[in-house]
């Protein structure tokens, strides 16, 4: 007996589906329904339901993906040399919040074991931070930070670890354009974040551009002057390298592990507390998408975004290309014509930004999103934004702007490049999770990171890689609700420690990468 493939179709408009067998299907398979196969259609890939004609449109999530540039017979596979991108969404059209859903049924009870901050904020692990302000000094904070994690922090015992806030920027910019406040606001609230307990060593060189004060502008700053270290309650305390008192490599290390070892004692005296859902700060994001991820793992996302919400957390999602094709899915969701109209802002400045390179958002899908099945940027937007999933749009923060807690679903302006994303993100969030189809190793130092996988496949081959597999939402033997709630009680567990993600197991911590749009000199 012939096997039947099995298919997907997100909406009862779409007018293809994609294959589930990781095997593929067979040409002449005949599908449920009585559609047989005119040629073989791998994993996560488009067949064509019925005939199209060119210039038809090719219909998924309800949306038109795009026009085929010849004529498809019903059965054929649908690659994406046979469709032409369409144009995004004319943002002097848009809907302004004509469609703002009811607000969510509140979620009460649900709470995690995390730290308050002075300030309070709430940090869900607790760190050693060592801020820099330029690249120059990042080897010799990796030094010291190896040192520490040697020497001292086996002494520390509450203390999570230890972690050299190093980046690209700092010195050969332009520092007083426009576009440098997005990284140097960025760095300032990494600096200081909520896991950091909010005060830092900063180890500057001394002549850089980006100096300490301008770094975090509202720190009380105490310089190294070879004297006994003061207590540091909350304020940065600053080394710099080309300072007269620091004589040669072994002392500026020594200083360094002084400060630590004065910073570990405090932060070793630390608890971690009961305190409500609402307290945590979630970044969303996906990376090495396939055409599972709109179908599984990013609805899931979406489902426990909602849930988020409804404990009065904050939900932010991002990536500017993954959403411009979709935003006229979200203006009509906005709390506000003004939020709706901060939204366009944003997707304007990225048009914008994007023109100026000679780039459009046709740029942004990937070999590896290809071959998991995406044809183009506009399928791949209408996939991303189920992240975002039901309730109302709130706030939209615009690059390198630090969003608080309780401020329910936030779209955070970022490129859609996983590590500048995920370094913007980390301005505010506490919590991280990353959806992949094809598979990724990214992991963060500073926040856990949760994996989820769109597709059985991808948790089999890395079981050691992979935190939650969605892939049983293709194959019907879980539903996007069943995988919504195990995402938000891992969630919780992670936050409160009681798990670790596998990116904290291994130490998978990709470089901080700030987005800096202005010129460098």
């Amino acid at each position: 007996m012939n096997h039947q493939p099995v298919s997907v179709r997100v909406d009862e408009r779409d007018n293809v589906a994609i294959v589930v067998d990781a095997e593929g299907a067979a040409a002449g398979a005949r599908m449920a329904g009585g559609l047989t196969l005119a040629e073989a259609v791998p994993q996560s890939h488009k067949v064509v339901l019925h005939e199209l004609a060119a210039g038809e449109p090719v219909i998924r999530y309800g949306e038109a993906i795009g026009l085929v540039n010849r004529r498809v017979r019903a059965g054929a596979w649908l690659r994406e040399e046979m469709i032409d991108l369409p144009a995004a969404p004319a943002l002097d059209e848009l809907a302004l919040a004509t469609r703002v859903p009811a607000a969510l049924e509140p979620l009460e009870g649900y709470t995690f074991e995390g730290f308050r901050n002075a300030d309070g904020s709430v940090a869900t692990r607790n760190l050693l931070g060592i801020a820099t302000t330029v690249q120059c000094v990042a080897p010799t904070v990796e030094y010291a930070a190896r040192r520490i994690r040697e020497q001292l922090l086996p002494r520390f015992p509450n203390v999570d670890g230890v972690v050299a806030v190093t980046h690209s920027y700092g010195c050969g910019v332009a520092i007083d354009a426009p576009g440098a406040a997005v990284p140097i606001r960025t760095l300032g609230h990494i600096s200081q974040h909520a896991n950091l307990g909010g005060a830092p060593l900063v180890v500057s060189l001394g002549c850089e551009k980006l100096q300490p004060q301008r770094l975090l502008p509202s720190a009380a700053f105490q310089t190294y002057s070879g004297a006994p270290l003061p207590v540091l309650q909350g304020d940065p305390y600053v080394l710099r390298l080309q300072d007269r008192d620091l004589r040669g490599f072994a002392e500026i290390v020594s200083a360094i592990l002084r400060y630590a070892e004065r910073r570990l004692e405090e932060l070793n005296r630390r608890r971690r507390q009961t305190v409500p859902a609402s307290e945590l700060i979630v970044g969303v994001q996906c990376g090495g998408s396939d055409a599972f991820s709109g179908v599984t793992c990013n609805p899931a996302v979406g489902y426990a975004a909602d849930l988020l919400v409804r404990a009065g957390a904050t939900v932010m999602f991002s990536e500017v290309t993954e959403v411009r094709d979709a935003v006229h899915l979200l203006t009509p969701r906005c709390v506000s014509p003004e939020v709706a109209r901060d939204l366009i802002r944003e997707m304007r400045w990225y048009d914008e930004y994007l023109g100026r390179g000679q780039a459009d958002r046709s740029a942004n899908p990937t070999p590896g999103n290809k071959r998991g099945g995406l044809a183009n940027v506009v399928e791949k937007a209408l996939g991303s934004v189920a992240k975002a999933g039901t309730s109302a749009l709130r706030h939209v923060a615009s690059h390198g702007e630090k969003v608080g807690a309780g401020r329910g679903l936030v779209f955070a302006a970022t490129p859609a490049s996983d590590f500048i994303c995920g370094t913007q993100q980390l301005a505010s969030m506490n919590m991280h999770v990353f959806t992949t189809g094809e598979g990724s190793p990214y992991g963060m130092a500073m926040v856990p990171v949760i994996k989820v996988s769109s597709r059985t496949a991808l948790a089999e081959r890395w079981p050691d890689l992979i935190d939650l597999d969605a892939g049983p939402i293709a194959s019907g033997k879980a539903t996007i609700a069943d995988i919504g709630w195990e995402l938000f009680r891992l969630l919780l567990d992670s936050a409160s420690g009681r798990r670790r993600t596998w990116t904290e197991h291994w130490g998978l911590h990709n470089a901080l990468a700030p987005f800096n749009p202005g010129p460098v000199t």
